[in-house]
């Protein structure tokens, strides 16, 4: 890692610029991961009376409790059917889009991923508005019919919104494994005898299985993860994500070692998932795709439920954001009360009340897409071009918060930085430290995947030419690498700036951001100002889409 040279650095030794930025990555990544990580897990076997003794007792307390026991019951219930649900929407979606002609195939392609894209706070509470006790739906059916309609509250309304939230990342990676099915086996399942469903069954869906389940355990992670749609819309059916919140905020005083232990447990469950997930990705099938699928033209009674299908679930993907811009602009009285008559009042009132909120958002989020593209594309290149032990051991703390929560991410900063030699709790630097660390991943998988097709060749050439590491790397790598490190930074953008679950914890009355503000004027029943954030929100997200599919060139998200 230390190279020898004859100047009086360091004592004779000099580092090269890439053992410094892999130990600028180890010492971050130590200090807001691994560090916080292990200051939970110590947490989670002590008790609140026994600060500093060994203890099981948390977890005692946990499995020892049916209202404990009964949340992570529920937690996997939920996430477990949703699952289930969303692989079969996606998987049919995706062969039938795939596979047959339909008719604006490329924008029902767009306005899916822009439903996948979206919070899925913000569609728990438009659902809530259209199916919620007074929603316009529940209302109609009941003033014209004469019928109540089953409550969107509980377990349903979070099914609801996981499975429509959800099943676009079966979509797209099923879509994108089926594109590479070379169409000649499907022609020789054909000559042998088996043919529409049976030739689905026989062929097609077992080369995509792999890809099926892999994309099924990232499902899973998600909406184990969720916060804020069981908060919203969950009522008396309480998740984990929501209970590890209420012991680290309890009426009766926050219990830091107990909200670590049921943190403990939730991380355990999403590291098994995660693994799983690893596992099934290596088997992927890789075709030369020398004859990729056409799709081919319906008749009939086929055509006609092909397209039936495949519209009713993108409008219902996309309804939640249409129907919240739609109100934004209506008026209400009360805050709630939703009277005749368009105009722009909400959004007057909401800049108003969430001036700093929203400027909170862009601010921070400028600062850490500005930090996760330097130290993601350095990263990137440390993990593709340098593999040796600390490579891959960085490879593995970029990937760990895949399987960390949000609430529980930040519940980790709070623990680590709220005493002691560093404290951050209450800045906005630990914000977006957790933004930066959190989103990352998107730039550096980005990076990392354009870095491969790049000719290692160019990079020696110019140290050949007498140019050090550091010139090369920023001079001849970075500026061929721009194509992939722009489109996961946008990705990152994205993500980052609707993050709600690690902010909820984070947050102070100086670093509200939007996604905070949204929460907060939903639960207040301020749905005007809550529709017109909403929509600014929503509005910034899909032109960063828009943008991303420029620069690709295509209407697809690489998964």
């Amino acid at each position: 890692m230390f190279k020898k040279d004859s100047s009086d650095f360091l004592k004779g030794y000099r580092i090269d610029f890439w053992s410094f930025i892999t130990l600028i990555s180890l010492i971050f990544f130590g200090m807001f991961l691994i560090y916080p990580v292990s200051r939970l897990v110590i947490n989670a076997f002590q008790t609140k009376d026994a600060v500093g003794v060994f203890s099981f007792g948390n977890f005692v307390k946990f499995f020892s409790r049916a209202y404990y026991r009964s949340a992570m019951l529920n937690s996997i219930k939920v996430t477990f059917v949703a699952t289930i649900l969303t692989i079969v929407i996606g998987v049919t979606l995706a062969y039938i889009t795939t596979n047959f002609k339909i008719k604006g195939v490329k924008a029902i392609n767009i306005m899916i991923i822009i439903s996948m894209f979206s919070p899925p706070f913000i569609g728990a509470y438009s659902w809530i508005l259209m199916l919620g006790r007074a929603g316009v739906i529940t209302t109609f059916f009941k003033n014209v019919f004469g019928v109540t309609l089953p409550t969107i509250y509980g377990f349903n309304g979070i099914l609801l919104v996981f499975t429509l939230k959800l099943f676009p990342f079966i979509y797209m990676y099923t879509k994108g494994a089926l594109k590479k099915v070379d169409k000649a086996l499907g022609e020789a399942a054909e000559s042998l005898g088996d043919h529409g469903l049976r030739k689905v069954l026989k062929v097609s869906l077992p080369l995509v299985t792999p890809t099926v389940l892999a994309g099924a355990a990232i499902v899973f992670l998600r909406a184990f993860a969720d916060y804020g749609t069981p908060r919203l819309i969950g009522e008396g059916y309480t998740v984990m994500p929501v209970l590890v919140y209420n012991e680290w905020l309890s009426e009766t005083g926050s219990n830091a070692y107990f909200a670590s232990a049921i943190a403990f447990i939730m991380i355990f469950l999403a590291i098994v998932v995660f693994i799983l997930q690893m596992h099934f990705s290596r088997k992927n099938y890789n075709m030369s795709m020398l004859n990729p699928p056409e799709p081919k033209k319906l008749n009939g009674a086929g055509n006609l439920f092909a397209h039936i299908f495949v519209y009713f679930i993108t409008i219902l993907s996309v309804l939640p954001t249409v129907y919240i811009t739609i109100i934004s602009f209506k008026n209400f009285t009360g805050g709630s009360i939703m009277v005749e008559g368009f105009s722009f009042n909400n959004y007057v009132l909401a800049w108003a009340k969430a001036k700093d909120s929203i400027l909170n958002t862009f601010k921070f989020g400028i600062i850490a897409i500005v930090i996760i593209v330097l130290l993601g594309t350095m990263f990137a290149y440390v993990t593709v071009r340098k593999k040796n032990f600390f490579s891959r051991f960085l490879d593995a703390c970029i990937q760990l918060p895949y399987v960390i929560p949000g609430t529980i991410f930040g519940l980790m900063l709070l623990i680590s930085y709220n005493t002691g030699f560093l404290v951050l709790s209450g800045s906005a630097a630990l914000i977006i430290i957790s933004y930066v660390i959190r989103r990352m991943p998107y730039t550096v998988r980005s990076s990392a995947a354009i870095l491969k097709q790049i000719n290692p060749n160019i990079e020696e050439a110019s140290l050949s030419l007498g140019y050090s590491s550091m010139p090369t790397f920023f001079k001849v790598t970075m500026p061929a690498m721009i194509p992939g490190i722009v489109s996961g930074a946008i990705l990152s953008w994205i993500t980052l700036i609707q993050e709600l679950s690690s902010t909820l914890m984070l947050y102070t009355s100086k670093t509200s951001t939007m996604s905070i503000a949204i929460f907060q004027e939903v639960n207040r029943s301020a749905y005007g100002t809550a529709s017109a954030l909403s929509t600014i929100l929503t509005i910034t997200m899909v032109t960063s889409l828009l943008l991303f599919f420029k620069l690709t060139g295509n209407a697809d998200v690489d998964m």
